[in-house]
């Protein structure tokens, strides 16, 4: 049996690269564990603390292995919960270039273009020149081991491969030069993006001198419209967790999430990184897998999550998301969409954009656009807004003519009768007050209803 080692490994997610492992190491032996994680490639960034951060972005299961070698050694290992979520997520990347490969030889072609990359970045590989072919990057270097033999290198990133060698430095830069002249370039290429960000992620930082965050104020009350926006990918991850019949994809890149129903009929999709005020969600829904949109909405990064929750609960739904296209956006549809917001007391009035819902307090706005809705079908008709106008938001959630009205009818209900959670800032404590008496007006609206059952 193999005695034990006093070291102790934590393993968790990077605190700033969205895939990136880092490792807290404690104990009077925890010098074995950091040896044993340098040879695998773990960069030291602070005393203690050791990260891994990959140009093909399966930190995740590379640290799941280095594991493995370390218990077998005797020493404890402990993994964080969502480090272990982002181990056991089985993901597919999307427009991979590669299809034919399997999951294990795709997870091949990307260690060989770690090893690349790493022999680059520690001086193992020197590169004479690059050039760019049309396509991607090509570059000519020569080991300063493996027997020094010169190669010839195809791609960027995780596709990055030797595709030929030679003998010789000097026949290596005289084949490069009869293929690249015009654009042939000295020494290695500017740093990708993915690069850049791996190295970073590697930057030295002093764990040891960081200081507790003063003590958070307690969050405040207010209409859901003007909560938080929360954790979205918390949000997401939850809603995947429930609905096995949707599936979730990864870009490369890692900043956006695809969620595709099994019926191929509904696709969602979650970028990010996407700054408050951009679009960070797009719900598309298709009569079948091959047709066009039947209709398409669209979520900004700062819309508050329990309005997010309730378009995934109606997503969820079985079909929720079907619509009959060719019935025309007429009266009854717009009133049954909004009926819960008029049954609240949201001002009602007509502008030249349309017609407008306005909330008791003036902080939120439901408009329709009749124009828009009669000669565009995958057009912005419907617009949620909080802020001083639909151009001028907060946040903000734009639907297309067809979205189906029940979905419309139950983010009203949404707007209009729940409540969420905001931290309290300096500056809002005149608008907590106003929002606290209109979420009082709201308890005693008649016909509210008690609980929302579906």
């Amino acid at each position: 049996m193999t005695p034990a080692i006093d070291a102790h490994v934590r393993l968790d997610t990077h605190p700033t690269h969205p895939s990136a492992v880092q490792a807290v190491l404690t104990g009077t032996q925890a010098h074995v564990a950091s040896t044993a994680l340098e040879a695998a490639s773990w960069s030291v960034a602070a005393t203690g603390v050791l990260v891994l951060a990959r140009i093909d972005h399966e930190e995740p299961y590379w640290a799941a292995d280095a594991a493995q070698h370390l218990i077998a050694e005797g020493i404890t290992v402990e993994i964080a919960p969502q480090l272990q979520e982002a181990i056991d997520e089985d993901w597919t990347w999307v427009n991979y270039p590669m299809p034919w490969l399997t999951r294990s030889e795709i997870r091949e072609v990307s260690s060989e273009a770690q090893k690349i990359h790493d022999d680059i970045r520690n001086g193992h590989l020197l590169i004479h020149a690059h050039a760019h072919d049309g396509h991607t990057t090509v570059a000519v270097g020569t080991y300063l081991h493996r027997g020094g033999k010169s190669v010839y290198l195809h791609g960027e990133d995780h596709l990055r491969q030797v595709s030929d060698t030679f003998d010789s430095p000097a026949s290596a830069l005289l084949a490069f030069e009869e293929t690249h002249a015009d654009g042939m370039r000295p020494g290695p290429a500017p740093l990708t993006d993915t690069e850049r960000a791996a190295i970073a992620a590697c930057s030295v930082f002093d764990v040891t001198t960081s200081k507790p965050e003063p003590a958070r104020p307690e969050p405040e009350t207010v209409p859901v419209y003007l909560a938080d926006a929360g954790n979205h990918d918390a949000l997401l991850d939850s809603f995947l967790d429930t609905h096995r019949e949707f599936q979730k994809w990864r870009t490369w890149s890692d900043d956006t999430t695809h969620a595709v129903h099994e019926s191929q009929t509904l696709r969602i999709e979650r970028v990010h990184e996407s700054p408050a005020h951009d679009t960070a969600w797009t719900v598309a829904a298709y009569e079948t897998p091959v047709s066009d949109r039947m209709w398409v909405l669209t979520a900004t990064g700062a819309t508050p999550a329990p309005v997010l929750q309730t378009l995934l609960i109606h997503l969820g739904d079985g079909d929720g998301w079907d619509t009959a296209i060719d019935n025309p956006v007429d009266e009854r549809v717009v009133t049954a969409a909004t009926q819960p917001l008029t049954e609240a007391g949201w001002k009602h009035t007509l502008t030249g954009h349309g017609i407008r819902w306005t909330s008791p307090d003036g902080e939120a706005g439901v408009q329709f656009d009749p124009l828009t809705a009669q000669h565009a079908q995958n057009s912005a008709t419907w617009t949620i807004w909080v802020g001083s106008g639909p151009d001028r938001h907060t946040w903000a959630i734009t639907a297309s003519p067809h979205t189906p009205s029940p979905l419309l009818a139950d983010l009203s209900t949404t707007l209009a009768h729940e409540t969420g959670t905001r931290q309290t800032q300096p500056g809002r404590e005149h608008r907590a007050g106003r929002a606290t008496n209109v979420s009082a007006a709201l308890a005693v609206t008649p016909g509210r209803p008690a609980s929302r059952s579906r």
